[in-house]
């Protein structure tokens, strides 16, 4: 999965000739999984039409103020476009665009767009090598990369000016990959180690039975998406589930029961930054369990049952730099009997739901949870997407670990 699977991409167009290379770039952002909205300079449709780029990105393509087409004249709201991009791309960027950029010109809708966006901005520049090493041209590189945008450098080859030389724009490939490569770096997890738990688990009664619980896996499976997509590399411990995931930067390792999940995370917690334990391991286990099938024969059966090792509490003991994070589902008393397990378990952080609060606990797509830290502070979320419950989460984290 790329980091851009998801993303809002808005790719702003100039008048070069490297304007023909924009249809292969729509297409790698959407196959990277981005959503892809374009702007146009008026100039620019001389080099590539907006219908190509419509079709491709599956948007209205706009490029200027106004919507000619219509006939009631709908304002383009280039503040909104630039609000609703998570990333601002300029391929390519010509000189003039370019200087106007630098000087805050506004006379087009890429550029107000431009002035109005709150989110990264890359610029690939394009034109001829003249230009592209003219002082005026450096100034404008200069100037834009101290306002914060990212430059992706032109390369060297045959331009349209028949001469060969520096200038031209960085292929789609390249560019798709450097914004890929320099959003990762930018992370703030980069280089940390996540250890999740998800799901509930097994314990055998025989070959056949098991003791379990309703757990689905699927808070565990969005925080580990959570933190692979701020650019962690996640451990992933899942007890039997029907949830999957595929990204490059999750790794998931599969058991059954409560002890096979002990083995796997105690293996993976010293190379751990952070553990989040959101796993429901069954308290109890059968003391004894049978090799065969037990007959049904008497009209009642009795099963001795013993603890399970408590996997939370063995990490809490042990942890040294390690940010650990615990769950707690309650059913009475939830505040007080939270606080005592994040106190009993030596525990950075715990999640608390009720399952007194509809939409919460096992099974569905929803949660409602309140953090607790180390430092008494109490933290109440509304019920919310899983999805949204796991990038809240790995926020209250990177605020409190930092």
């Amino acid at each position: 999965m790329s980091v851009l699977s998801g993303k809002n991409i808005l790719l702003g167009i100039t008048a070069g000739i490297a304007a023909y290379k924009t249809a292969s770039l729509v297409r790698l952002f959407i196959k990277a999984g981005a959503n892809v909205k374009v702007v146009m300079t008026p100039a620019s449709k001389d080099f590539i039409t907006p219908l190509t780029l419509s079709t491709l990105s599956k948007n209205p393509v706009h490029s200027s103020f106004v919507n000619e087409e219509d006939d009631n004249a709908v304002w383009n709201n280039h503040v909104e476009l630039g609000l609703w991009a998570d990333y601002f791309i300029i391929a390519p960027a010509t000189a003039n665009t370019m200087s106007k950029m630098a000087n805050g010109t506004c006379d087009n809708l890429l550029l107000a767009t431009y002035l109005s966006a709150k989110c990264p901005v890359y610029f690939a520049p394009a034109m001829d090598l003249d230009m592209y090493k003219h002082e005026s041209t450096k100034t404008s590189f200069q100037t834009l990369q101290s306002y914060g945008n990212v430059m992706i450098p032109a390369t060297s080859g045959e331009l349209a000016s028949g001469l060969v030389g520096e200038g031209r724009m960085a292929e789609p490939e390249d560019i798709v990959s450097f914004i890929e490569r320099d959003i990762l770096e930018k992370l703030p997890l980069k280089g940390k180690s996540v250890l999740i738990t998800a799901g509930p688990t097994y314990e055998a009664i025989d070959p056949v039975r098991f003791i379990g619980n309703h757990s689905s896996g699927k808070m565990g499976f969005e925080i580990a998406k959570a933190a692979a997509q701020l650019g962690a590399e996640v451990i992933l411990v899942s007890g039997p589930s029907k949830e999957t995931v595929s990204h490059s930067l999750i790794h998931v390792i599969r058991v059954t029961s409560g002890l096979e999940m002990y083995e796997a995370v105690h293996e993976h917690f010293n190379n751990a930054d952070i553990a989040i334990l959101s796993a429901a391991v069954a308290d109890y286990k059968p003391k004894n369990v049978a090799d065969k099938k037990i007959k049904k024969k008497d009209a009642t059966f009795t099963i001795e049952l013993e603890k399970t090792k408590d996997i939370l509490k063995s990490l809490g003991a042990i942890k040294k730099h390690q940010f650990l994070v615990g769950f707690a589902l309650e059913t009475n008393n939830e505040l007080e009997n939270a606080k005592g397990k994040l106190k009993a378990k030596n525990l950075n952080l715990i999640v608390l739901n009720s399952l007194n609060d509809k939409g919460a606990g096992f099974g569905g797509s929803t949660n409602k949870v309140t953090f607790i830290t180390d430092t008494n502070k109490v933290i109440e979320h509304q019920l919310k997407p899983k999805a949204e419950v796991a990038k809240d989460l790995m926020q209250q984290i990177i605020e409190q670990h930092a």
